[in-house]
């Protein structure tokens, strides 16, 4: 029924294929690929059966050979072709050297008077050179020593006699240097072991190893190629070893006294950068090369350097700093951040805490143990700065590197830029700023207009070296330079302290060539080139640049703030441009980021130049557009901020958050109701007071109440009586230093006392109230000078003086580098730096003492206060705002104004920055009827 299911099945219709075209196509190209490999295979055990067969035969005639030379009596010339030929086996070859050795000299070079001269000579180069391979690879072999006993009998090897002129030293020698010797030595000499306390453990080997690394320079004329040969690669083999000087330390004057140190100018330099590699060597030889030839081109050294070797020598420096990484030159250190005031002052990141902190980056090369470290900080000494600047200013070419080496520590080693410029600002006098000035900056297209055409122009790239060190020297000088020494050029008599090195009129000319550059940087270049493109000739982006100028700029025209020298509209730029639309563009560009920026951290001054042209002027170099535009863009941006927060700039309709307060608590009320409102400071409040029997009083608040609470309240929480202020003799306030302005309640006052002043700003109320010029330039993120300190501390300021002009030693005075701070009746000493108390101040850092102790007492002793206040601040005013201002038009935009003596003329007023001018009328009286004669008289414009 159901069939048999065994039963086969046959297809009469024959078999059928499915496979498809790009099947079959596979299997060919399968097929294909089998074939080729399988005849790669072959090919491949052809050479390997080759080889090995090569391999079996050479063995089995090596063998053969050394059974030869075990036969043959040994310092034949035979002998000595089955030791070469029998591919120098160890044993063989020690007992080669033993004997020759033992039989003295006269029994090794005697074959040289026979026939087979020329054979003898061969024979012995390549025994030579098995013997040094040998002990490249034992070289705390007891036989080592042996072994490069007999090399460097040749190498040392003269002429025979006076009828025989072999050159046995210069042939064997030559043929070493060709094969690596100098790689070979590196890997003995890299084998010696160093203690923990830094010194070298004896090795037999090592005055073999000296003796041979050195002959070179003995046997051939500094003329001859094998010599400039032998220098090179001492430079990149033996000059590479860590800590090369520990380890021949028992050898180190031999070392030191036959390698031609001061010829470095036969070094072929483009070797070196080339064969070198990027990494830790590269750190090593740097610091064998400061260890080894700084003391070379010291004042009155028994090893003097020619012009042309220094110039190699900068030159290699410079080659070398030019490749390594930024921050690579010190043990790195993972909590390591840009913290050193002294160090780190032309930081871009506000001290503000909504910024963000400034790490390092973890560089791919470091120094790994502190006595390397210790080396490379020698490059930086005050010694090795003050020797290298002397003798570099022996010729034109070697002084262009030595600028440019200036330039490339500052980049690639930030943390020691601000000392190596101290350092040259003192040891230099006033010098090194009148030659840079006079012999280059002065006559350099660079900045000569506003055009920018020369600034990347390769032909001018020699410019960039002096313009760049004199702009950073004239900053760093700047720091601890007053307003008197500022004004004058005669140096005090017996004082060793540089006075301005420049007169006005040379200030003038370098403030507006600098300008020139960093307007036409911030306005015309791209923002990613700005970044990754470098200046002509140096490692340097056109960023850092930038940044540098601007820093340069910014001191100086806070000079000129504050005793104005430069003629009018000295520092403006805008004949170039439209001024109108500069504005409308502004915030415009303004409004885009705010858009785009949905962060609550805010930009800094960096990253605005970055995403905005102007944005970055007027928060970089603000100066270069007129006072009066910038009010303009002020207003404007906090009206769009208003626009944003639904209110009205004429206070248009009555709702608004009420606030309730009493008359006889306005402060405390205020701080209660207001400090935590958040961003509705920013809107409408709308006060009610309560009066001394408890009754609100009548009236709605259009404004004027608001504006009376303001006032009010401004005259009570910046009471110096309150512990929160205290007053300069010109009685303007700072936050006070003392422990209990830190507590936290107290920081919570000056985070409400910064809103509260914000809040003044933002609706362009006028606040009685005048604050320390270091104090307002914590606002804008500005830098505190020597000459803030005269108006916080006039005692310690004119010690600091006296320490500065000091004609003697200041070891004298006894200083170190801590100050004592009394507190509540109790005297602390704090550190200035790391270890301050045992650091004394001596000549050569007195100024940084001065500006650690001005830092200190200027920005470090109030950080808390300030940081609390500028919180507050920033609720309410955008930091980018008020960075388009100085410490004197900040006043401008909050603060009455004096307006001179001249108690005849009427008051005036400012009306585009909201501003009333009074001049200094003696008594209540005679105020009140000027006023009302000013606000009767109906004068327009004209009247201010």
């Amino acid at each position: 029924m159901f069939g048999d299911e065994r039963r086969r099945q046959i297809n009469l219709g024959g078999a059928h294929s499915t496979a498809t075209h790009a099947s079959v196509l596979a299997q060919t190209q399968q097929a294909r690929e089998r074939r080729r490999n399988e005849k790669r295979a072959h090919a491949s055990a052809s050479i390997i059966q080759s080889r090995w067969r090569a391999w079996a035969a050479r063995a089995k005639v090596q063998a053969e050979m050394l059974r030869a030379f075990d036969s043959e009596p040994i310092g034949t010339v035979a002998s000595a072709r089955y030791l070469v030929l029998g591919g120098g086996e160890h044993t063989r070859l020690v007992a080669f050297a033993n004997a020759a050795l033992k039989a003295r000299e006269k029994a090794v070079f005697q074959p040289f008077f026979g026939p087979e001269s020329s054979s003898w000579l061969v024979l012995l180069r390549q025994i030579a050179c098995l013997m040094l391979t040998q002990v490249a690879g034992d070289p705390h072999s007891s036989n080592s020593k042996a072994l490069l006993r007999f090399i460097n009998i040749l190498a040392a090897k003269r002429p025979l006699s006076d009828t025989s002129d072999i050159p046995v030293g210069e042939a064997t020698l030559q043929y070493l240097i060709c094969r690596d010797m100098y790689f070979k030595l590196s890997k003995c000499m890299s084998s010696i072991p160093i203690s923990p306390k830094g010194k070298s453990k004896p090795s037999i080997t090592l005055p073999g190893l000296i003796e041979l690394c050195v002959a070179p320079f003995k046997q051939f004329r500094s003329s001859q190629p094998a010599y400039h040969q032998s220098l090179t690669q001492v430079m990149v083999h033996i000059m590479t070893i860590p800590l090369l000087p520990n380890r021949i330390l028992s050898s180190l004057a031999d070392f030191n006294n036959h390698v031609p140190f001061g010829a470095l100018d036969l070094v072929d330099l483009a070797t070196v950068s080339n064969v070198v590699a990027v990494d830790v060597s590269t750190l090593h030889l740097l610091a064998n090369l400061i260890t080894f030839v700084s003391p070379r081109h010291a004042p009155n050294t028994q090893l003097p350097m020619t012009n042309a070797a220094l110039l190699s020598y900068i030159s290699l420096l410079n080659n070398i700093l030019s490749v390594i990484p930024s921050n690579s030159l010190e043990i790195w250190k993972e909590d390591l951040t840009s913290v050193n005031p002294w160090a780190n002052d032309d930081s871009d990141e506000e001290d503000h805490p909504s910024a963000p902190r400034s790490v390092r980056s973890r560089p791919s090369i470091f120094p790994t143990d502190e006595k390397t470290a210790a080396k490379l900080s020698n490059l930086v000494s005050q010694a090795n700065m003050d020797s290298l600047l002397i003798a570099a200013n022996r010729s034109p070419s070697t002084w262009q590197q030595f600028l440019q080496l200036v330039i490339n520590i500052g980049a690639k080693w930030p943390a020691k830029r601000e000392s190596v410029l101290s350092t040259i600002v003192v040891g230099s006098g006033n010098f090194i700023f009148k030659q840079l000035w006079r012999d280059s900056v002065r006559r350099s297209p660079l900045g000569a207009d506003i055009s920018g055409s020369a600034l990347r122009n390769p032909q001018f790239k020699n410019d960039w070296p002096a313009l760049l060190l004199l702009t950073e020297l004239y900053t760093q000088a700047l720091l601890t330079m007053t307003d008197d020494e500022f004004f004058s050029n005669t140096a005090r008599t017996g004082s060793t302290a540089a006075r301005n090195p420049f007169i006005i009129g040379e200030v003038v000319l370098f403030s507006r060539q600098l300008l020139n550059i960093a307007f036409y940087l911030y306005w015309n270049e791209d923002a990613n080139s700005i970044q990754s493109c470098t200046i002509p000739g140096l490692p340097v982006s056109w960023e850092l640049v930038r940044e540098r100028f601007t820093k340069c700029l910014q001191a100086i025209h806070a000079r000129d703030s504050r005793r104005p020298f430069t003629p009018p509209n000295h520092w403006l730029v805008m004949d170039q441009l439209d001024v109108r639309s500069f504005v409308e563009a502004a915030i415009i560009e303004d409004q885009q980021l705010e858009d785009d920026n949905n962060s609550l951290r805010k930009l800094t001054k960096r990253e605005l130049a970055y995403l905005s042209p102007r944005l970055g002027i007027l928060n970089n170099i603000p100066f270069a557009i007129p006072f009066e535009s910038r009010v303009s863009i002020f207003r404007s941006f906090i009206g769009n901020d208003q626009n944003k927060q639904d209110t009205s700039n004429l206070w248009g309709g009555l709702r608004g958050q009420k606030v309730v307060i009493r008359r006889d608590n306005v402060s405390q009320d205020g701080f209660d109701r207001l400090n935590e409102l958040g961003a509705a400071w920013k809107g409408r409040l709308a006060i009610t007071f309560i009066d001394q029997f408890g009754q609100e009083e009548a009236g709605i608040d259009g404004g004027g109440v608001f504006k009376e609470f303001l006032t009010s309240l401004s005259r009570e929480v910046f009471d110096t009586n309150r512990g929160l202020w205290l007053a300069t003799k010109q009685q303007e306030l700072y936050p006070n230093s003392h422990s209990y302005a830190k507590e936290s309640h107290q920081l919570n006052w000056y985070r409400f006392i910064g809103r509260v002043l914000g809040k003044a700003l933002y609706e362009g109320i006028l606040v009685d109230v005048a604050f320390a010029g270091f104090f307002l330039a914590k606002w804008l993120g500005k830098q505190s000078f020597l000459d803030d300190l005269a108006s916080l501390d006039p005692e310690l300021y004119q010690g600091l003086i006296f320490l500065k002009n000091y004609p003697g030693n200041p070891e004298e005075l006894s200083l170190d580098f801590s100050i004592n701070e009394e507190d509540l009746g109790i005297t602390r000493t704090i550190e200035l730096k790391p270890g301050g108390a045992s650091i004394p101040v001596t000549k050569d850092n007195r100024l940084e003492y001065i500006y650690l102790v001005s830092y200190y007492r200027l920005t470090a002793q109030i950080k808390q206060q300030c940081d609390a206040f500028f919180e507050g601040l920033s609720d309410i005013i955008d930091p980018k705002w008020l960075r388009m201002f100085n410490q004197q038009e900040l006043k401008i935009l909050f603060a009455i104004r004096d307006a001179g003596i001249d108690t005849s003329r009427l008051p005036t007023a400012s009306t585009c920055v909201n501003l009333l001018k009074l001049p200094l009328y003696q008594d209540e009286e005679t105020m009140r009827k000027k006023l009302l004669h000013a606000i009767n008289s109906g004068a327009g414009f004209d009247l201010s």
